[in-house]
């Protein structure tokens, strides 16, 4: 039976001599929960993980876009569409994205990740051209005017290599190259970095009833098939970045069990990223039915996965979101400085 090593995150003083150096960063573990499909978990001294899991525990993340992930990194979300979950309709037009493009920048984005196709739950298929023409000529601006790495999130190939062309530096895939393996292979001739998701269905039909037989166990195996997949279509390992896919084909149990367990995907020896934004979890859970009244809950949530060693986080209130690293940051690692 295949057994999963979870690490235990710790940070700050008090670090025994045992431990280890988590993802090449600050955060270290000395121990270790085994987990099996049978229910079990166990404790174990993180000097007793398998050779090839420790290795992939510790060994250091690569550079993202040119940025390092030895640091909390944000990305700021700008959906040009009209139809998205929190901010449809409000950067739909080019000039009004380009503005919002640049003021998440100057709020203390990192990367800006933008969207011509709502993956809301209930959200139809948008055609390539219509995603096309939302999304290509704002990363042009972008690019004409700043230097920030900018995602294109998209499930299509045309979309994919478009923005490529017009300058944008990774690819962002909420499908994890399932919806159009194509995707994977103009990924692989740019050199890109790409983000890999878990989604259970079609974002149409993804919360309809949504099941597993163990949610962290189950996201875990889909993204290490991805990976491979994407290392098949020519993808280093060094150039992906894994999402367990917070809220698509989940119920608020299911996200609750990912984000208790998150660390898990350390193992997978890739970058993480947290998308929980304005999630309609939260709101179920904090009693803010409103999408814009959820900047606090996914805060908790943003240092609650920081604190686990999540590398990046995605955001759409980059302001109050940067704000809560540079403290989480202080009180951690003794980063004072600008996150």
């Amino acid at each position: 039976m295949k057994t999963y090593y979870r690490p235990i995150v710790e940070w700050g003083a008090g670090r025994p001599a045992d431990a280890f150096p988590l993802a090449g960063g600050t955060g270290w573990f000395a121990t270790a929960e085994a987990l099996t499909r049978n229910g079990r978990h166990e404790r174990l001294r993180a000097a007793d993980l398998p050779a090839d899991v420790l290795a992939r525990l510790c060994r250091p993340r690569p550079d993202i876009a040119g940025l390092s992930a030895s640091r909390p990194l944000l990305m700021g979300i700008l959906n040009v569409t009209p139809d998205s979950f929190s901010d449809g309709g409000r950067f739909n037009a080019p000039d009004a994205a380009l503005a919002r493009a640049l003021e998440l920048a100057e709020q203390g984005a990192d990367i800006v990740d933008i969207g011509g196709e709502s993956t809301r739950p209930g959200a139809d298929f948008v055609p390539v051209d219509e995603e096309c023409a939302r999304t290509i000529p704002v990363i042009a601006a972008i690019r004409q005017g700043s230097d920030m790495p900018v995602s294109i999130d998209t499930r299509k190939a045309a979309v994919g290599r478009a923005a490529l062309n017009a300058g944008a530096n990774l690819i962002n895939d909420v499908a994890a190259f399932t919806f159009e393996p194509e995707l994977a292979e103009v990924a692989a001739r740019a050199g890109v970095p790409v983000c890999l998701m878990h989604a259970q269905g079609d974002p149409a039909t993804m919360q309809d009833a949504p099941a597993y037989d163990d949610v962290l166990l189950d996201v875990y195996d889909f993204l290490e098939a991805r990976i491979r997949a994407a290392m098949a279509a020519g993808i280093p390992h060094e150039n992906i970045i894994i999402d367990p896919g917070i809220g698509f084909g989940k119920t608020t149990a299911h996200n609750l069990d990912l984000l208790r367990g998150i660390s898990l995907f350390h193992a997978l020896g890739c970058p993480i990223l947290l998308g929980a934004s304005r999630k309609r979890f939260i709101g179920a859970i904090a009693g803010a039915p409103s999408a814009d009244d959820r900047a606090p809950g996914s805060i908790a949530v943003a240092l609650a996965a920081l604190s686990q060693g999540v590398q990046i986080i995605r955001a759409h209130d980059v302001t109050e979101t940067r704000q809560a690293i540079r403290l989480w940051q202080a009180l951690h690692i003794g980063d004072e400085g600008r996150a």
